[in-house]
């Protein structure tokens, strides 16, 4: 069952928001998991609309998508602050983000996520440096494949990390998305 209320305009574009019932099963880039409510959100940025997904108070995802067709919502207070929060981000006004997460992987990947939340607004980390962060320098590949899985785009900066040789390296929101976050961090602090 889905409720379909009236469309509400604030901040960058419409936030769109499908309510799901109880026992529907999550499965987008992470473990497969039922929760007993998912409110998922659709918010327009300037570079293209992102899935937002919450569940017992906490974001669980933060994810782009190729589609942006969405157009219905239902607001929760999360929802609402996290959606005000990357408004923030892209209107140059936050550089950390006050949400409760909880994103869904590996004890190893949720490690490599947290070290991920370490690397300053504007800089820059290789996967090496994030190894070596984790005492564990040989882990570069699998720190590649954490980061690759990161189910909470943005709010946990995987953009911030490049190759060891300075260059731009994987992103699943695309290496496009990647470089304007990157350019757009930078040219606050420049």
């Amino acid at each position: 069952m889905v409720k379909i209320p009236n469309l509400k305009f604030t901040g960058l574009g419409h936030w769109n928001l499908e309510f799901l019932t109880k026992g529907y099963t999550f499965m987008k880039n992470m473990n497969s998991q039922k929760n007993s409510d998912l409110l998922i959100t659709y918010y327009k940025s300037p570079i293209g609309t992102i899935e937002i997904c919450e569940t017992e108070e906490n974001i669980i995802s933060v994810l782009f998508l190729d589609s942006n067709d969405k157009q219905y919502s239902q607001i929760s207070p999360l929802l609402e602050k996290c959606m005000h929060q990357l408004d923030e981000y892209f209107y140059h006004k936050r550089q950390h983000f006050d949400l409760p997460l909880m994103p869904q992987g590996t004890s190893f990947q949720k490690t490599v996520w947290e070290k991920l939340k370490e690397i300053p607004y504007g800089t820059t980390s290789s996967y090496f440096e994030i190894a070596k962060r984790i005492r564990n320098p040989k882990a570069v590949r699998a720190i590649g494949g954490a980061n690759g899985k990161n189910p909470i785009a943005i709010i946990i900066p995987c953009h911030r990390v490049i190759g060891a040789n300075g260059k731009l390296v994987g992103y699943g929101g695309g290496l496009w998305r990647k470089e304007w976050l990157l350019k757009h961090e930078q040219s606050i602090l420049a």
